[in-house]
Order: structure tokens, then sequence, then C-alpha cells
């Protein structure tokens, strides 16, 4: 059982900004409760009770430690030595669960007692309701319209688990509209309710918040390669990005270790300059969205515009300040995977390992078709969720990858 220090090694500021990236713009009615969110955390992550209690439950319930699966199959493939960071083994089938028990917990320690959130894929979704009815605490989750129907098995699962589940027909109905409509809720019931994000988005402190509590994912991999390795940093850490959350649980112990290259994975949807993408960081311009300042899919007006992936978790039309950051200091390389190369690499991944990965993992595991790998290089890819949500979506594709 590993005990998570969950130390502060973000480049952030008081104020909440990662350089010119981040803050906390918020209208008057939340500025208190961000406040006394900010008060809570920083309190509570150094309690030894709320890091027992957390550690706990990632061992006894999550099933945390995750496994570094090598991948021989890939990496006959792509001449190096690729592993994979087993994700999609949690309970839940992703890596949103690490943080939802962390927020869920502070939640009940500053005497909230319901949690809202947002969802796209419905992984973040299905955690947040698991870990409300483990605590005994109300649950809604908004949920785009598009995704509700994308994502039926996990609706049925929030339901299963007590969940309301809202479906939000305002704009394109997906993951960006949820968040609105989160807000939205957020200021209406502001003294009972604690919003429980699940990206690395949103006003400061979230971004820290998300990022720390999934800090556990780069932890393990330390400690797992020096088993497995003989040494406790890879050559490449890669993982997708949509607002950011499981990038920033892979990349965080290794931010400050140049030995370490960073791939960040955005979504191409059908193409960069098809006006279908969700590419926020490869063409999208610095503004506020969701309460904090980052790299945003405009039109030339200056208007936010409508992201689209073929993954639900993905089309989200900006990206979490910490890694719209990381992207302009050079820290992280930045690829873009479309629809197909996506939806290619999950069918190879599943035919050569074994494993079904979600949509969002599979446009991290496309990225190894991009880089030219040496024998020697030690190659981590953090499948970050399980593929059971998408079995229509590969259904209805699996029979033209396969001619």
């Amino acid at each position: 059982m590993f005990n998570y220090p969950l130390d502060n090694l973000l480049p952030v500021d008081s104020n909440g900004y990662y350089g010119r990236f981040g803050g906390a713009y918020v209208p008057e009615v939340l500025k208190e409760n961000i406040r006394s969110l900010d008060e809570a955390f920083r309190k509570y992550v150094k309690d030894p009770e709320f890091q027992k209690e957390f550690n706990r439950l990632l061992h006894d319930y999550v099933g945390r430690p995750t496994p570094l699966f090598f991948a021989e199959g890939l990496s006959k493939r792509y001449g190096a030595r690729i592993y994979l960071k087993r994700e999609d083994l949690n309970h839940t089938g992703a890596h949103k669960i690490n943080n939802a028990i962390g927020q869920a917990l502070l939640a009940k320690r500053m005497g909230k007692t319901r949690l809202i959130a947002e969802t796209g894929a419905g992984q973040h979704g299905v955690a947040t309701a698991t870990v409300a009815a483990l605590l005994g605490m109300k649950c809604t989750v908004y949920m785009g319209a598009e995704d509700v129907s994308r994502q039926a098995p996990n609706v049925m699962r929030m339901k299963m688990l007590g969940a309301e589940v809202v479906s939000v027909n305002a704009g394109n109905a997906t993951l960006s509209n949820a968040v609105d409509e989160a807000l939205k809720a957020w200021c209406e019931d502001p003294d009972e309710t604690f919003y429980l994000i699940g990206s690395a988005v949103g006003p400061h402190p979230y971004p820290e918040i998300v990022s720390r509590f999934q800090s556990v994912i780069s932890y393990e991999i330390k400690k797992q390669l020096e088993q497995l390795e003989g040494r406790n940093y890879p050559d490449y850490v890669i993982a997708c990005i949509g607002g950011g959350s499981n990038a920033s649980g892979a990349f965080y112990h290794f931010l400050d270790d140049k030995r370490v290259r960073l791939v960040a994975v955005e979504a191409g949807g059908k193409g960069v300059e098809s006006g279908e993408t969700a590419a926020s960081i490869s063409i999208g311009k610095p503004m506020v969205l969701h309460g904090s300042k980052t790299m945003v899919l405009v039109d030339e007006e200056g208007s936010v515009v409508n992201a689209y992936s073929v993954s639900s978790g993905l089309d989200y039309p900006g990206i979490g300040p910490l890694q719209a950051y990381l992207a302009e200091t050079g820290r992280t390389e930045v690829k873009v995977a479309d629809d197909g190369q996506a939806l290619e690499a999950a069918l190879l991944l599943s035919r050569t390992e074994g494993i079904i990965p979600a949509l969002e993992s599979s446009h991290a595991l496309a990225a190894l078709e991009m880089i030219d790998f040496k024998p020697d290089d030690v190659v981590v890819v953090n499948l970050s969720g399980r593929g059971d949500k998408d079995m229509s979506t590969y259904m209805s594709t699996v029979c033209r990858l396969s001619d």
C-alpha cells in the first residue's frame, strides 16, 4: 500500500496562475465558496487523518496501485519498451475515481450534503455517483444530451448508483454545455452543494486540486519503474488531453525532470482545420472559459465555438491552464490525433494486447505512430479508461477498420 504524498509540485502562484494562464474568474455569489474550498483543501491535504482515509479508499476501494503493464506486442511493433499504466482497471473503469474520492472527502469535511458534477464520456459522472453513494450524499450529474445518447451505459450506471442525471440540450449538447449548467446550479445553491469538477479546468484552486489528487498516477509510475527497469523515470510519458486531468496526473512527478519527454495528445476530430476539432492548444486563442484563462477554440469574432471529437470526453473547447502553460513553455510536446487515428489505435491495442481502451485513451495510443523511438527507450502510455462505454462507436466502425 502506497502512502501518496500529495505535495504541491506545480508551477502555480498564490492566485492560481500558471504563467499567464489560470486565475479564478467567478461571479460574486461563488467567491466565498471558492475561498472556503481553497482554505479547506490546504488544511486537509496535510491532515494525517484525511491522508489516511484517502490512501485507504484508494487501496481498498479503488484497487490501487494499478499495474504498469509491459506491452510486448506494441513494444515489438514500435521498437521500444512500451508500458501501459492501467488506470482502466480502477473501480469504475477510469482514472476519474482518484480525484472524485479526494474531493468528496473534502466536501464531507466542509459539511456539504450534495455533490454535483459535469460529465462528457460519463466516467467522471459515474465516479461522482459512486463516491456519493459511498459517503451517503445526494448527487446530480449534468450531461449533454448528445453525450447521454452516446454514453447510455454510463447513464444507466449513474442512475443505478442513485444519481439524478440532467440532460442538457443547450449549444451542441456536449461537455462544455454540461459545465455551464453545473456552474449555474452551484450558483443557485452554494451553501449545501459541492461542485466536484472532474478535469483540471475551472477557477483556481480546482486545476491544482484535481492535479494533486491525480498525482497518484505518476507517483506509482516512478515506484513501479524502479522495480521493472531499475530506474524511477521513463523516457516518455504519453497522455491524451481534453481538460487535462489524466495528463496532469501522469506528468505530475516528472514536471521538473527534463530527462522525461511529456507528450500531450489532443483530439483532432475530423482534422485541425476542418472546423470539427477539439485541438484547442493547436489552433485556440487565450481567453477566459469556465473560470480560468486558457487556450480556447474561438471564431473570428472571438466567440467560443463548439468542439468536436469522436470521443465524448475530449470534445471540450478549452484545456486546463496547466496544460496550456506546459505547451506554451515547451515542456510538453503536443500531438494531434484525429478520429480515424484514434479508432485505428484502439483496434490495434485490442487485437495486439487483448485490451479494449476508452476512446480518450486511444488518442494517446495513436501518438505511438508519430514518434521515432530508440530501442532502449522506456515509454509509458497512460491508459486512462476502459472501452466498455464506447462499444457502440467501435462496433459501428470496426468492420470498416478491419477491411
